[in-house]
Formats: C-alpha cells, structure tokens, sequence
C-alpha cells in the first residue's frame, strides 16, 4: 500500500478514495484533510466518475481528528486549522456527484462526521458510531452540522454531549446509514449500490443531489417552487428524452449528459 494518507482509483466510473493512515486510525490532520478535500473535488470534475466512494484502510473508518494536533496553537491557529478539519463538509454538500460512505470498525468524532457529510452510507454490522470529542473535553461540532440536519436536535444533542457510542444498526434506525451488511460483504455491497447510481443519468443525479440540498433551508411553498424549477431544467435536456425513449424502447439509454 502506498504511503499517502489518501489513494485515489476509478474502476467502471466509480471514483474510490481510500483512507490511508491506518496505523493512526484513519485519524485527520491536515495533509490528510487537504488530500481527502483534493481528491473529492478531482473527482467531481472528472468526466469519468460518475459517483464517488470512501473507504479505509485498515480496521477501522476514521477515528477523528489526531489528537496530537490540539497543542501548541492560539486561537487564530485553532480556527485556521478547524476550518481544514472542518472542510469536507462543504465540499461533499456542493458537489454535483453523489458520494458514498463504505464504513467499518469505529468511525468516531470527525470520522463519523465525515459519514454524516456523504450522501449515503454502507456499513458492515459491527462498525460503531459516535460523536466522543466531550470524552476528552472537547465537542464535535464540525460533525453537528450534518448531524442534525438527519437526526434532529434533541438527539443530536445527546450523541454530541454524551460523546456515546451507537451500533450500526441504531445508526440505520436514526437515517445515518442506508444499509447494513456483513463485514465481508461490506466492499461488494458498496460497490453495487456505487455501480447502481453510476448507471442512472448522470445530470439527473446531479439535479436530484443539488434540489434536495437546496430546499433544506428555504420555506416549504418556496422549495416545492425551486424543485420544480430544477426538475424543469433536466425535463428540456437531451438525456431526459433518451432516458424516456430507451424506456419505451426497451432498451439500455445512452447518456451524453446533455
């Protein structure tokens, strides 16, 4: 295995992002930040990946920010590095590609951040979940944002101020998780839903990612408004018509995302 902290491949339009420090546990810090942030943008530009996918290296998904990290800065320090740490969180919400979460063992503090930023996630049955930075006095706010948005506030606040840990199948109960699987399962499970959604039409998937993240924070008359909008967009585009004539054609559609 390489020594970088984050491998890139593609295989059959899929882009996969291997997490890739696992003898520190899969834990952040900046270089490994940036090159997780470099990689989802690449990707997202690539007009060879379709959907994205993120897996570890090792046993375990990501244990959090490296601790070795909380020394020695000021506050002005703090809030530059955070903002790295924190990053991942914009960028999966305003990419155009639909990303992937494949967990296992623990992904905790910012490491279950960063599966609650991904759109969707597959996780084998003895992975656990939770927000433990107020075990060492700290508090997973970076991970909150997207939390919250899936869980609602009150048990929000109970995962970010007990810092408990969750199985995976009380993550899948809470919407945090799509499927659970088997760890040995885990890989082919991912890689079937990844290839699933590389199949579909690449702008309708970009159009159904940007409108559901969209009306999140506008009023409920004003997002049905923006969602019809969007939908009218990908109705007058060459791959809605193909997608409709192959339908009718029995056939496999063509996509020239256009």
């Amino acid at each position: 295995m390489e020594n970088k902290p984050i491998l890139v491949e593609k295989k059959d339009m899929i882009g996969i992002i291997t997490l890739n420090r696992p003898e520190e546990l899969n834990t952040f810090n900046v270089p490994f930040a940036e090159g997780l942030n470099q990689a989802l943008r690449s990707f997202d530009q690539d007009e060879n990946v379709r959907v994205v996918v993120i897996r570890a290296e090792g046993k375990n998904f990501s244990t959090g920010i490296s601790l070795d990290e909380f020394k020695d800065k000021c506050h002005k320090d703090y809030r530059n590095f955070l903002k790295i740490m924190d990053e991942h969180n914009h960028t999966i919400a305003r990419m155009k590609k639909p990303v992937i979460a494949s967990v296992k063992g623990l992904a905790i503090a910012n490491g279950s951040g960063l599966v609650f930023a991904c759109d969707l996630a597959v996780a084998a049955e003895d992975a656990k979940f939770g927000t433990t930075a107020i075990n060492v006095g700290l508090i997973c706010l970076g991970p909150a944002a997207p939390l919250i948005r899936q869980v609602g506030r009150k048990k929000a606040l109970e995962m970010v101020l007990t810092g408990d840990m969750i199985s995976a199948a009380e993550a899948q109960k809470l919407g945090l998780v799509n499927k659970i699987v088997p760890p040995e399962q885990l890989e082919e499970a991912t890689m079937k839903l990844a290839a699933k959604l590389a199949a579909k039409s690449p702008l309708a998937l970009q159009i159904g990612k940007l409108g559901i993240y969209g009306m999140e924070d506008i009023p409920y008359h004003q997002a049905i408004d923006y969602l019809g909008e969007l939908f009218a967009s990908l109705c007058s585009t060459e791959d809605a018509q193909e997608g409709l004539q192959a339908f009718l054609e029995k056939r496999k559609p063509i996509w020239k995302e256009k």
